[in-house]
């Protein structure tokens, strides 16, 4: 078998490769590529685990980011143990095929408790006064040990919140350079999240990402430079393209309004009560999953939605099935927005009564997704002096919240998940197999047999 790696990009497409990417450029001219048709919903973890697996949502399960846990009558995002996707992997059917095959897995999703050899992922300790301490978990257990001794503790208020920067991806770069010297895997997976940021925040506006893309071009050299010394296969992928969006729709808002959204109210604040609702829905990014606790109102909810702006398609039953995403764990209904527009968690109609998660970065305790959480309030100028104080409090032991995040989703001009209009914003992949057999489109499914296929010397 054959050394190699794959670095995900996360957001590269063949519209940012050019001017301010001239290693990537180069690779790419040097190489082979083709555009990837992106797996609905085009988010990180159904994507990642449609590569790993080669499947679709409705054999792996991962619907999106998050779904409803329908046994604990709860919406969990960003979940960790490698058993919630029901498919085997590509790192197993290799170790199957050659029991000297190794694999490190650095940061792609579903991370812990897998079969993998080598694996880190972002694990924060929360601490019993409120804190929130950035670590990482790894598997063997000592890497942790080694990796955050040498290169510093992983810095995790740079991989997502408002001081997201290049320092997240740098970091993760040299914890694969370092397991690789270490461990020597045959397979590794890097991702590189630098580029999500910005995209977000800014969509395609290149006066506001040029130095990301500058930043993450580096990044990118540095890794392949350390594998091409090595004369490994490299492989740059990306899991899904931004583009840009004006709209939020606030589907919980809607269902509320009409009486199908069951509210708690704790201390002066609201809370979504999943359980008792009888349909909520679940927004990751431009699709949504809507669950209904009384499935008779299937065509009522449906006819409800379909009419809203920003709504592009609102499937049920076979539709569903069509766009395979036939699994338990999804909706019974599934809203696709617009190329202008994504969906929004929001499901409180007064500012004011707005759970205290809302104001903070708190990926586990929302039920949806939330860019937000990587804006602080324009309008407020003293906003970064207000962290330092809240941050010092900490550092002396009072318990404090760090509620600075604003309650405006219009602050967001990028989004994902539909299959975009333009094939040059769709995810791509590029190899240094110039005699890679590539399509002029690659499914999302196709990646798991390319990536097999560089893997496995034939020579």
């Amino acid at each position: 078998m054959k050394k190699t790696v794959v670095i995900n990009v996360v957001g590269l497409t063949q519209r940012l490769i050019g001017e301010h990417t001239p290693f990537i450029e180069g690779f790419l001219k040097k190489g082979k590529s083709a555009p990837i048709h992106p797996v609905l919903p085009a988010v990180t973890c159904a994507a990642q685990s449609t590569y790993l697996t080669g499947k679709t949502p409705s054999v792996h399960g991962i619907v999106a980011n998050g779904w409803y846990f329908k046994t604990e009558c709860e919406i969990k995002f960003w979940r960790q143990s490698n058993k919630l996707v029901q498919a085997e992997k590509i790192w197993e059917k290799l170790q199957r095929e050659d029991p000297t095959f190794t694999c490190s897995n650095m940061f792609w999703w579903y991370n812990m408790y897998s079969t993998a050899d080598y694996t880190v992922t972002p694990r924060p300790n929360y601490l019993a006064d409120g804190r929130k301490i950035p670590d990482i978990y790894s598997h063997p257990a000592e890497l942790r040990d080694t990796l955050q001794t040498e290169l510093g503790q992983f810095p995790l208020f740079h991989f997502w919140g408002p001081k997201t920067s290049i320092k997240a991806s740098q970091w993760i770069a040299d914890a694969t350079i370092r397991t690789d010297q270490i461990h020597n895997p045959t397979l590794t997976l890097v991702y590189l999240p630098h580029l999500d940021y910005n995209l977000q925040r800014h969509g395609i506006d290149f006066d506001k990402i040029k130095n990301d893309l500058e930043e993450i071009d580096g990044v990118v050299q540095q890794l392949v430079e350390h594998y091409e010394r090595q004369d490994a296969s490299i492989v740059l992928l990306s899991e899904y393209g931004i583009t840009d969006v004006n709209n939020p729709i606030y589907l919980n808002r809607i269902l509320r309004k009409e009486g199908y959204l069951a509210i708690r109210v704790e201390r002066g604040l609201e809370l979504l009560d999943a359980g008792a609702s009888r349909a909520f829905a679940v927004a990751d990014h431009q699709i949504a999953h809507v669950y209904l606790n009384d499935p008779s109102l299937k065509s009522e909810i449906k006819a409800l939605l379909e009419p809203v702006t920003g709504v592009e398609e609102v499937w049920s039953d076979e539709e569903i099935k069509a766009a395979g995403l036939d699994h338990d764990r999804s909706g019974d209904l599934v809203v696709l927005a617009d190329a202008d527009s994504w969906f929004s968690y929001y499901f409180w109609l007064d500012d004011a009564k707005a759970p205290d998660y809302a104001r903070m970065v708190d990926i586990h305790k929302k039920p949806g997704y939330d860019p937000v959480e990587m804006m602080t309030d324009p309008k407020d100028p003293f906003v970064m002096p207000k962290v330092a104080g809240k941050l010092l409090k900490k550092k002396l032991g009072f318990r404090t919240v760090l509620d600075i995040i604003p309650l405006d989703a219009t602050l967001i001009k990028g989004s994902h998940g539909r299959v975009p209009e333009d094939r040059a914003d769709y995810p791509i992949l590029i190899t240094n197999d110039a005699t890679a057999d590539l399509k002029e489109e690659i499914r999302a499914t196709d990646v798991f047999k390319i990536l097999e296929r560089h893997v496995v010397d034939k020579s």
